[in-house]
């Protein structure tokens, strides 16, 4: 999701970032300063990569592929017939991702000295296995179906502040199941009655509708009786819609267990030599910028302890006492910063005052 994102978001008149042989590196420049920053903000992340999807995707594989070719066909009309603005829509909506690009990325972040892991399957079902064995802090995600998956914590919107200065949201599993005074067999039966990854949703049911329904009937096997043998027909559940299978996949995914071998993950120190060659050497990229960010990058990864994550974003409070309580700190740290200062003033002048040839 992070690759896809680079190659749409960091461009140049149009079209992605190339080197003098004309091979795409968007996603390498992104991956590496994204990364800076997230070091540098005293988080160590770590990445996960998709693996084969689960069969029961392919239909929404197949959909993202027309998608695809309906864009291709729309870019060439544009290139004939549009304006600027067409082309660049519709060559945003043509990127792809292949396995160079994921390779290429791997290795960027292996010489960075960050760890990755490739998951057997689904990268968010692997992350919220990590999560629950508290080997990371949280799965970040834009999908969804990582709560289903039974993340104990899901952040959204992690990087959206680079650019959109948007506030992060940490939604708890735990919290949500409370909320809805449901268990996670109901949480997930809800998510798939409203579409996922695997299954369409079924017409005509909305959110509100689709928990009315899981709270009336219990779980999915009681609402899809309840719509086959309405007599009044008002929703219709498609021929093949296998929701048990889709269930199967949330509860019982293909992921590597917390205790491989595989999942036992360091920072390590970034090769610097490795680095000029594979982006200033390889593909053009600027040496002295280069050696900068590894010289950055080994500062920060020195520290076992990681920072916590209020460093790298504003924790939005909710509730009336929350708010007031997160002002107060605020007006605290405020309060701790101008002392600071002050007696750095009043030392700076008392130095300054000193007769010359004093210790």
């Amino acid at each position: 999701m992070s690759i896809y994102s680079f190659m749409i978001a960091v461009r140049s008149d149009g079209q992605q970032l190339m080197n003098e042989d004309g091979a795409t590196t968007s996603h390498i420049m992104g991956m590496f300063y994204r990364t800076l920053r997230i070091v540098e903000n005293g988080i160590k992340p770590l990445y996960v990569f998709d693996g084969a999807p689960p069969k029961l995707k392919s239909g929404e594989l197949a959909k993202r592929f027309q998608r695809k070719a309906e864009a291709n066909e729309s870019l060439e009309e544009a290139k004939e017939t549009g304006t600027a603005e067409d082309v660049e829509k519709f060559s945003r909506r043509t990127v792809r991702v292949t396995r160079e690009h994921n390779q290429e990325c791997q290795e960027l972040l292996r010489l960075m000295g960050i760890p990755f892991i490739i998951a057997p399957t689904e990268a968010e079902a692997q992350c919220a296995v990590l999560a629950r064995a508290g080997k990371v802090y949280a799965a970040a995600s834009e999908d969804m179906d990582t709560l289903c998956f039974d993340s104990p914590i899901l952040l959204r919107h992690l990087t959206f502040s680079e650019q959109r200065k948007e506030p992060i949201q940490e939604i708890h599993v735990q919290k949500v199941l409370e909320g809805l005074q449901m268990e996670r067999k109901q949480f997930v039966d809800l998510c798939i009655l409203l579409g996922c990854d695997y299954l369409d949703p079924i017409p005509k049911i909305g959110p509100s509708t689709a928990l009315k329904l899981i709270r009336e009937h219990k779980d999915l096997n009681g609402v899809v009786d309840f719509i086959r043998n309405d007599p009044k027909k008002k929703y219709e559940i498609p021929e093949d819609w296998p929701f048990e299978d889709a269930r199967a996949l949330f509860f019982e995914p293909d992921v590597r267990k917390a205790d491989d071998p595989l999942c036992d993950f360091k920072w390590e120190k970034p090769d610097i030599e490795g680095l000029v060659k594979f982006l200033v050497i390889d593909r053009n990229f600027n040496e002295d910028r280069v050696r900068g960010v590894g010289a950055r990058l080994e500062k920060h990864l020195k520290s076992s302890q990681q920072a916590r994550l209020e460093g790298f974003f504003k924790v939005m409070p909710k509730t009336e006492a929350e708010k007031a309580s997160h002002k107060r700190k605020l007006e605290e740290q405020n309060e701790a910063k101008k002392k600071k200062v002050k007696e750095e003033k009043k030392e700076k002048a008392k130095l300054k005052a000193k007769p010359r040839g004093t210790a």
